[in-house]
């Protein structure tokens, strides 16, 4: 049985278990999928002898995205353009680094919530791991503007300075948000885990704007909670990010591409608060 982890720490939350284990069901394939926790210091040990034993790929989630990009043989252009790792597949001996997160929300936004990112104006909150990642799918798809803000408003600018050749792209601190509704805002930040807010002004929604925060809980995280009570009509979490992602690294490793909407709708399902 081909085996398949994702590693990362902490990783006991991780829903990519069931979400590969529904994949592989759907598609017959014959593997096994699990959970392997290594903190900085233990990750190039633990990846290398994942791999020497015989593991044939590797999802890669918080915090060694980055890291794992020294210990991979090649790298695809999406994961060169990101900075970052989260698929690793065992090929002929040489391990291959790809990054799936952004198309995983391209296709999200477009195929499951039927956003058009052609001439949006587009607010990316954050200039981390997570914006960076998503930023060159999002420019692919020829924008207006992508307005990236952050509470350091130097490397939101560093990072659009990065990104330029790609797109229309502008980076500042929070103040440069300005004053005009967007189409899609785009919540990057890890603020919601403090249950806080990125502070930015309500005038940068309209009940037309999608607000869409990569993250995903049980409940509602802040960022959505505040979307919808600025009155937003469309308020999403990041789940079908996270399934997406999950489904372009089963093909990448399987040569199959599983059909998502079940596996989305079971999780939302699962995420979801059981009501009496």
């Amino acid at each position: 049985m081909d085996r398949y982890a994702v590693v990362g720490f902490p990783v006991q939350h991780s829903w990519s278990p069931f979400i590969h284990g529904m994949f592989a069901k759907q598609t017959g394939q014959d593997m096994q999928y699990r959970l392997l926790e290594a903190p900085a210091d233990q990750l190039t040990q633990a990846v290398m002898v994942f791999f020497a034993e015989g593991g044939k790929g590797l999802n890669v989630t918080v915090p060694h995205k980055q890291a794992v990009v020294a210990l991979v043989t090649h790298r695809t252009p999406r994961a060169e353009i990101a900075g970052a790792v989260n698929t690793i597949a065992h090929h002929g001996g040489e391990l291959l680094g790809d990054n799936t997160d952004g198309v995983g929300l391209i296709t999200d936004l477009t195929h499951n919530l039927h956003f058009a990112l052609t001439d949006a104006r587009i607010l990316l909150i954050g200039a981390g791991g997570a914006a960076r990642g998503v930023l060159g799918p999002l420019l692919e798809k020829a924008p207006n503007l992508v307005q990236i803000v952050n509470r350091d408003g130097n490397r939101a600018e560093a990072l659009a300075q990065e990104f330029s050749k790609l797109g229309e792209v502008h980076g500042g601190n929070f103040a440069a948000a300005g004053n005009a509704p967007f189409d899609l805002v785009i919540n990057a930040t890890s603020a919601g885990l403090q249950g806080k807010v990125p502070p930015v002004p309500a005038v940068v929604l309209s009940p037309q704007t999608l607000c869409y925060d990569m993250s995903y809980g049980k409940q509602d995280t802040p960022f959505v909670l505040w979307a919808k009570e600025c009155g937003v009509q469309r308020a999403e979490l990041g789940w079908g990010m996270l399934v997406e992602q999950a489904a372009e690294s089963f093909s990448l490793w399987r040569g199959v591409r599983p059909d998502t909407a079940a596996v989305l709708d079971a999780v939302r399902h699962r995420s979801l608060p059981q009501h009496k």
